[in-house]
């Protein structure tokens, strides 16, 4: 009996041993399961980051405002920032002249907030009317969508900010151009005006007045030079005569002379 007993309290000693290994065993799992989902929860959420992404616009619509962009392009995406290049000074000055006083846009950029939204936009949109139904606003204009493969915001601003020093610097040096052209003409009237009244008082006390004259050459047209080559041509060609002519009479006196000599051996 007491055999008995003592193989029995072995056997539940060794059966809660084993209990407790399960129960440790099965809370490793449960750390491991757990480190392994929140492993898996940081790459999903690294990789479900949103990277901006920015489309181009190469034509933007008389009348399109950045609201009425913003409102047709939300519907496929949350859009961020929003910039319409608007037109020339020059262009606008004319329209104002002529009574338009509405400012148009030219070009445009728009920021998604997921860059997959705006490829998709940009290769869906491209080449399609604007509006959906024929009466709505600007159905009648295709969308010039292009995505901007690593392009930033910050691009932009940069790219704005040089064409706007770019201006800056052409318009200084087109009013410091301005202002020499004016100060060498009132130095010139200046001097004129000097010369005038120098010239009346030598003629007031009856002074001879010496007048400059300006000698220049003129440059030789293309009939003259051409008329210059058919004298020099015809000067050439009566030295030749005048050579044939020589040449011919010497030829007859060698002659004569032969004879006279060949008479005088004969003799």
């Amino acid at each position: 009996m007491e055999r008995r007993e003592e193989e029995e309290k072995t056997t539940e000693e060794e059966e809660g041993a084993a209990a407790v290994r399960a129960d440790e065993d099965d809370e490793d799992a449960g750390m491991k399961k757990t480190t392994r989902c929140k492993r898996v929860g940081a790459t999903s959420s690294s990789d479900h980051r949103c990277v901006p992404g920015i489309i181009y616009l190469g034509h933007i619509p008389p009348r399109l405002r950045p609201k009425h962009l913003r409102n047709l392009l939300s519907v496929y995406g949350e859009i961020g920032r929003v910039f319409l290049q608007p037109e020339d000074g020059q262009v606008r000055r004319r329209k104002k002249k002529s009574g338009l006083r509405r400012c148009d846009f030219t070009e445009g950029w728009v920021e998604f907030r997921d860059k997959r939204v705006a490829k998709r936009v940009a290769a869906s949109l491209h080449n399609t009317p604007m509006g959906t139904r024929k009466r709505q606003r600007f159905a009648s204009d295709l969308w010039c969508i292009k995505y901007l493969h690593r392009f930033q915001w910050t691009h932009l601003s940069e790219r704005l900010a040089y064409e706007q020093t770019v201006l800056q610097q052409r318009l200084r040096t087109e009013i410091s151009q301005a202002k020499k052209e004016t100060n060498f003409y009132l130095n010139n009237v200046e001097k004129s005006a000097h010369l005038d009244n120098l010239r009346r008082k030598r003629q007031r006390d009856r002074q001879q007045v010496e007048e400059k004259m300006w000698d220049f050459t003129q440059r030789r047209t293309e009939e003259e030079i051409q008329m210059k080559k058919k004298r020099k041509d015809s000067v050439t060609q009566k030295h030749i005569n005048k050579a044939c002519l020589i040449q011919q009479k010497s030829q007859s006196n060698v002659s004569l002379l032969t004879k006279i000599f060949n008479s005088n051996q004969s003799e």
